[in-house]
């Protein structure tokens, strides 16, 4: 069955949001970059998988305008050139080798490369403060692997899909039992800011969750941080159905996924982002109110999401069967 954009919108976006933007950006490249957190370091210690605009690249300093930089985008909302990544997903064999799991484009945006499902939310109507040039940040800790701090990232989770439209189940942990329409990472950033700083040393203390509640709930921002902004959020599918046969994962039955960075507990789930819209669109479209479809800003087709890549920098295979992660990442902690 398929499922339009404004149909799935209407389904499964959070209750009682003012203005939702939902859109599909398909994969830019598979590379071991980090711009944000490992700048100028070629190759960053693990890999990520990116989307947005083509100005992506080892070195991404604050000052640059993405906008005016990037030739094209693989979002649908044509003047977004902001990047947004993730870690990859590896399956861990039985035999202790690694392949990497293919994205899976999310329901409403089939034809997509790959990629992930972007979601912006206001605040409330008028009340929205857009992400101003220069803005980044980061949620999540890619070297943890302890539950109870992964508790201070309230909303990075997964999804094991029983179809693709499951939106219930969330857990802080990977999955322990094969999903029979794939997993869902669930990266959630916090929607307070500080109203001054564009980031932040560590790329977080700028911003900050609710001081009670959740975003969808209404929680209030705290003194600290009392500039409410978008709730930027990622859906991102990863076609786990291929190794759903037990028979593959380990001989303990313990969950065989694993991040580039070596964390086979889920824990270290991070995203990281960096803002790109052209001039005022984001703040147009979260003043206008608008709900998936926004006249207000310029579109493309998935056709032509697909069309925007870039080569990898770093030359090294990340596909078929490996004998160990891509930089090596250590399998500790597990």
């Amino acid at each position: 069955m398929h499922w339009s954009a404004a149909a799935v919108a209407a389904a499964l976006v959070a209750p009682g949001a003012q203005a939702i933007l939902r859109f599909s950006c398909s994969s830019l490249v598979i590379d071991r970059l980090d711009p944000l957190v490992n700048p100028a370091q070629l190759p960053s210690p693990h890999l990520h998988q990116v989307v947005g605009g083509n100005a992506f690249n080892v070195t991404m300093d604050q000052g640059r305008d993405l906008s005016q930089e990037a030739t094209c985008t693989t979002c649908t909302f044509a003047e977004d050139f902001s990047n947004y990544w993730t870690a990859v997903l590896f399956f861990r064999a039985r035999n202790g080798t690694f392949h990497r799991v293919n994205l899976l484009p999310n329901v409403g945006f089939e034809q997509a490369n790959g990629g992930m499902t972007i979601y912006y939310s206001a605040q409330s109507r008028g009340t929205t403060t857009a992400f101003k040039p220069g803005f980044r940040m980061l949620v999540g800790d890619a070297a943890n692997r302890d539950p109870v701090k992964a508790q201070q990232y309230r909303q990075l989770t997964y999804t094991c899909l029983q179809n693709a439209m499951t939106r219930s189940g969330e857990t802080k942990n990977f999955p322990t039992k094969p999903c029979p329409a794939g997993i869902m990472a669930n990266v959630r950033f916090p929607t307070c800011w500080d109203g001054k700083n564009l980031d932040s040393p560590d790329h977080m203390s700028h911003v900050a969750y609710p001081s009670s509640g959740t975003f969808e709930s209404g929680g209030p921002c705290p003194a600290t941080h009392p500039v409410g902004i978008p709730q930027l959020f990622y859906e991102v599918v990863w076609d786990t159905r291929p190794f759903n046969d037990k028979s593959l994962w380990p001989e303990d039955g313990s969950q065989p996924f694993v991040w580039s960075q070596g964390d086979a507990t889920g824990y270290g789930t991070h995203g990281d982002y960096m803002f790109g819209w052209k001039g005022d669109s984001l703040q147009k479209a979260m003043d206008a109110n608008c709900n998936v479809a926004c006249p207000q800003l310029k579109s493309q087709s998935i056709a032509e999401d697909n069309k925007c890549t870039v080569t990898p920098r770093v030359k090294e295979d990340t596909t078929g069967w490996l004998k160990e992660l891509p930089g090596g990442g250590e399998m500790a902690n597990m």
